[in-house]
């Protein structure tokens, strides 16, 4: 099985997940509930939930514990789009090539859609207890998912890049941007893997390591591709950032330089996972396919 085949049958595998945890659309809040979910069902490549799955397994963990948190980080990473892609943030109309939330349910719907979502993974995560995850680690790992998406995680991230929209970023602050913005989300993947698994604390400080070399790879092939790539090709509108008139690493870098490091920091981010025990093969394959990705 190719590396591509495998990445198809887990993809598959997580979107069964994300699917079977999302709420019923009923209620009296039925709109906001259609808005959660019309926008996690608009597809994506559930890079989230695979890598954790993927961090389990390969520090040796079975069973259905680590379902809700895969399920958890994928409402996280989505309400984090829906709120993205708000005028007062990105004023995107297109997401995955459909239209975005705000566009298709109004201002208001969106912001608690993705409030809302944020909410419930929580909810969601807590629910491996019920399958009988030991709770030591469940609360372990849902302390990760907080420090991620916060302050000191994504919202943090979110929080500098806002603030300096229409203005020049420094390096080291796009850095952080991208650290935290980007790589934050990925962390907690690869950490709440490892932790669900039993895995040292010197396993998942590794892990955490691995994935915050990869959402900064991750990133700068982001704005290779919304200068290189088309509408067709992502999903979205091209040339994003140039009309938001933000920073990016190839506006700082330049394009050649910019794919010359994207390279650099993925090799980097292999020669460290394959430094641990396990079976790390996929891991390794999914790190290069996101890296080299074409959208």
């Amino acid at each position: 099985m190719t590396g591509e085949e495998k990445l198809a049958q887990r993809t598959a595998e997580a979107e069964a997940i994300v699917k079977k945890y999302l709420p019923p659309a009923e209620g009296f809040q039925k709109t906001v509930l259609d808005a959660m979910d019309y926008s996690v069902n608009a597809g994506g490549k559930r890079l989230r939930p695979v890598m954790m799955r993927e961090s389990y397994r390969m520090f040796g963990g079975e069973g259905e514990e680590i379902e809700p948190f895969m399920a958890a980080i994928e409402m996280i990473h989505t309400s984090s789009l829906i709120h993205d892609d708000l005028p007062c943030m990105d004023n995107d109309t297109l997401r995955r090539g459909k239209p975005t939330a705000w566009v298709k349910y109004g201002y208001d719907m969106a912001v608690l859609a993705g409030d809302g979502l944020m909410i419930y993974a929580f909810e969601t995560a807590a629910k491996a207890l019920a399958l009988g995850a030991d709770p030591a680690r469940t609360a372990r790992s849902m302390q990760i998912l907080a420090e991620k998406t916060g302050i000191y995680g994504m919202i943090g991230g979110q929080t500098v890049d806002v603030e300096l929209t229409n203005q020049p970023i420094p390096e080291e602050k796009l850095d952080f941007i991208y650290r935290l913005k980007t790589g934050a989300l990925l962390e907690a993947s690869l950490m709440i893997g490892a932790v669900m698994a039993g895995a040292s604390e010197d396993e998942v400080k590794k892990m955490e390591e691995v994935a915050s070399l990869v959402g900064v790879a991750f990133q700068i092939q982001d704005d290779i591709l919304d200068v290189t790539g088309s509408e067709e090709e992502l999903g979205k509108p091209v040339l994003s950032d140039e009309k938001n008139n933000k920073t990016t690493y190839v506006t700082l870098k330049g394009l050649e330089k910019a794919k010359a490091d994207e390279e650099e920091i993925s090799r980097r981010a292999v020669q460290l996972l394959c430094s641990l025990e396990g079976d790390h093969e996929f891991l390794e394959e999914l790190i290069n396919m996101l890296t080299k990705r074409r959208k």
